[in-house]
């Protein structure tokens, strides 16, 4: 029996996917949650054999889940699941060694199919995802670029990041300018939001 813990924070999706499992021979569902918080506390209590994880959600993501999971050397298999064949996102869940990235339009048979394979020690990637990896884009941010982003997604202000880097305002300014431009965002959160979804921060 393989014992499934679903995590998506779309419940008519989750009650969809829920009910598909039970109905073969093969499946337990052994938990289901809305967001990341539950997941993981859920993970824990149940100890299942595959964790089903939506890529966004609430409190922590379903990529921040998976390298909880392996940091804590739980044995449960992981297979992201996403709307977006976004390559950023896929490299980082390829960082995190989880065994499955899916599409979730994929048919359910194929994706029933997929946590059979990687309960088998395969790793399954659906076709227009692996695709997008091949057509990764390469990071143009400078490392200080790259810094002053992540501090930015942390939420900091200006002057804030100043005295974390040791620059002055002017030049953080400045950074965060050509970060802007180089992503052809119109915000410092558009911008952070642009480099996240690329895998670049």
């Amino acid at each position: 029996m393989i014992r499934v813990l679903l995590a998506e924070d779309q419940q008519l999706l989750r009650n969809a996917l829920s009910s598909l499992l039970t109905f073969e021979d093969d499946f337990e569902v052994a938990a289901e949650v809305a967001d990341g918080q539950q997941a993981w506390e859920a993970i824990q209590k149940y100890k299942p054999d595959v964790c089903v994880l939506d890529i966004e959600m609430p409190s922590i993501s379903g990529l921040e889940l998976a390298e909880k999971v392996r940091e804590a050397n739980l044995p449960c298999k992981i297979v992201i699941v996403t709307t977006f064949a976004r390559a950023g996102y896929l490299q980082k869940a390829m960082d995190a060694r989880v065994e499955g990235y899916l599409l979730k339009d994929e048919p359910i048979e194929y994706f029933i199919e997929s946590i059979r394979r990687v309960m088998q020690g395969e790793r399954v990637i659906s076709t227009d995802l692996a695709a997008a990896l091949f057509m990764k884009e390469d990071n143009p941010l400078s490392v200080r670029e790259v810094e002053v982003l992540i501090l930015a997604k942390e939420g900091m202000t200006t002057d804030d990041m100043s005295k974390a880097l040791y620059l002055s305002n002017g030049t953080v300014r400045n950074y965060l300018s050509s970060a802007i431009q180089k992503l052809e965002a119109e915000s410092r959160q558009q911008a952070v939001k642009a480099a996240v979804e690329k895998g670049w921060i």
